[in-house]
């Protein structure tokens, strides 16, 4: 088998990972694409979020008695496991997850919950995707958020009905989409061209009964901790449990099956029917499928590509039908992954993507070793932070179309765009003008030394090929090569008397000036 390039390893690896550095450019040459995904996909699973936060929490307290976790705790965790974790394929492959299964802290839930959330999709992420659905419905995390945690069975005398939040999304989001679609991703017509929706009013009436009963852990259960009452020092991080004398005991419809009324409650009984016609619904293989594709590959995969990957979420090979292990070697292995087509191919790499790439690619470190970095939301930052979209329908949504483009003429879409506009394209540059000459984070906790970058200044073009293999993928522009180069020159690297401290000062400031103008480049901007 023919090994790929450096380039072609560079590539790949902008897919798999949140970006390439020399270490994994050489094991994906040296290993093959699949070997490497085979190793990748073996690496066990290190040091929780939860884990790492708990840690910090007790740092926290030798200082300040009363410490609590918050998001800040949670961003410091994701951006040392981003930058410096081995297992990168599942931790980018759990970001993708994140945004498909959203949960935020704009809902202000507990922040142990939402890492320990964090965590489960990350050891989903090659398992099957029905266990994902399951640990996704009970964990606590997304019952608060979708607002079914504790959501009680009907009484007509009140007129109470039971929280159609997550009955709701379940199917529109995590599951079946709108319309009935093929197998390829289309959406299906008549001979009249119209579509049919997935589900009916009906439908979410029927799960939001089967979504009653659930609430918070807790080893002895009563009514009062279904309310949350003597809560369990584990109730925001562990599944929750049934509670039978709140959930429903009439009859459920809902995607043409039907649970029969009963005289006893069983509620995780009833979930799991649920969760298994969910699961077993066409819709479901298609679905998925796309949004990894636009989340790591390209915004705007053929049919083609999407039914091939949608046909192994539905067999892997060997008759098992939802194995997303199998899924994600299929995205990444795929000949449209691994060729770029045409022009419109490819993806907007969001902004914290493109942050975490200039960790990895210049290998940065925490001088603290804690990795101080807090939000990055503001519009003048990066408008976005893991784990905090404004809504369940993510930071963007996967079929936003940009008003006015060329993109929407050309009937294509760029999810990512979404949350690109006059002010955020400055702030981003503004803001990796100073990651890259200072460091990001608390007081510049998070730096890059570009030793590796600084053996090259005196020859600009070689430090422009080395930034094109690490950034690029070997596919910048000749071009944009030339501007870089050029600009790169005009920094001069003194002679004759200058100290050595000075040279070295000319370098870095060439380094600096090339890793800006790459990375503010719509060419680094666009995945291809």
């Amino acid at each position: 088998m023919v090994k790929p390039t450096a380039a072609e390893a560079s590539r790949f690896l902008a897919q798999a990972t949140f970006g390439a550095n020399d270490a994994d450019i050489a094991a994906v040459s040296a290993a093959g694409y699949a070997d490497w995904i085979n190793a990748q996909m073996a690496l066990p699973i290190g040091t929780t979020h939860l884990e790492q936060m708990d840690t910090r929490l007790i740092d926290l307290r030798t200082t300040n008695a009363t410490a609590t976790l918050s998001s800040t705790q949670f961003y410091e965790s994701f951006w040392m496991q981003t930058a410096t974790s081995p297992d990168q394929l599942r931790q980018r492959v759990k970001f993708a997850l994140s945004e498909i299964f959203v949960v935020s802290f704009t809902s202000s839930i507990d922040a142990r919950g939402l890492a320990s959330y964090y965590d489960m999709l990350g050891r989903d992420a090659f398992g099957n995707f029905r266990t994902l659905l399951e640990d996704v419905t009970y964990h606590p995390a997304m019952g608060l958020y979708l607002t079914y945690l504790a959501n009680q069975k009907e009484n007509t005398a009140t007129g109470r009905n039971p929280d159609e939040n997550y009955a709701r999304e379940v199917m529109q989001l995590f599951t079946l989409g709108l319309y009935q679609l093929n197998t390829d991703g289309t959406v299906k017509t008549d001979l009249l061209g119209n579509t049919t929706p997935t589900y009916a009013t009906a439908d979410i009436q029927g799960l939001a009964k089967v979504f009653t009963g659930l609430s918070y852990y807790h080893p002895t259960p009563t009514n009062s901790t279904f309310g949350g009452g003597s809560r369990d020092t584990e109730a925001y991080t562990k599944p929750m449990i049934g509670y039978n004398n709140y959930h429903s005991i009439s009859a459920k419809t809902f995607l043409g099956t039907t649970i029969p009324a009963s005289t006893v409650a069983d509620t995780n009984g009833d979930v799991k029917a649920a969760l298994d016609a969910l699961f077993n619904h066409p819709n479901v293989g298609p679905f998925i499928a796309k949004q990894l594709i636009q989340r790591l590959i390209t915004s705007n995969p053929t049919p083609a590509y999407v039914g091939r990957v949608a046909a192994v979420f539905n067999n892997n090979g060997s008759g098992v039908r939802g194995d997303m292990g199998a899924v994600v070697r299929a995205i990444l292995l795929d000949s449209e992954a691994r060729t770029a087509a045409d022009g419109d191919y490819g993806k907007l790499r969001e902004p914290v993507v493109r942050l975490a790439h200039w960790m990895r690619a210049f290998e940065a470190t925490s001088t603290s070793g804690k990795w101080l970095m807090g939000s990055t939301s503001a519009n003048t930052s990066l408008n976005q932070s893991p784990l905090t979209s404004g809504s369940v329908f993510n930071f963007f949504r996967p079929g936003y179309v940009p008003p006015n483009t060329l993109i929407g003429n050309k009937n294509k879409v760029a999810p990512e765009m979404q949350i690109t506009d006059e002010v955020t394209t400055a702030s981003y540059i503004n803001t990796m003008n100073t990651t890259i000459n200072t460091g990001i984070g608390t007081s510049s906790d998070i730096k890059a030394t570009y030793p590796k970058e600084l053996a090259l200044a005196a020859d600009p073009a070689a430090l422009v090929d080395r930034l094109d293999l690490l950034l690029f993928g070997g596919r910048m522009s000749a071009t944009l090569k030339s501007k870089i180069v050029t600009a790169v020159s005009t920094v001069t690297i003194p002679g004759g008397t200058a100290t050595q401290a000075q040279i070295d000062a000319a370098k870095l400031n060439r380094v600096k000036l090339a890793v800006l103008l790459s990375m503010a480049s719509p060419e680094y901007i666009a995945q291809r």
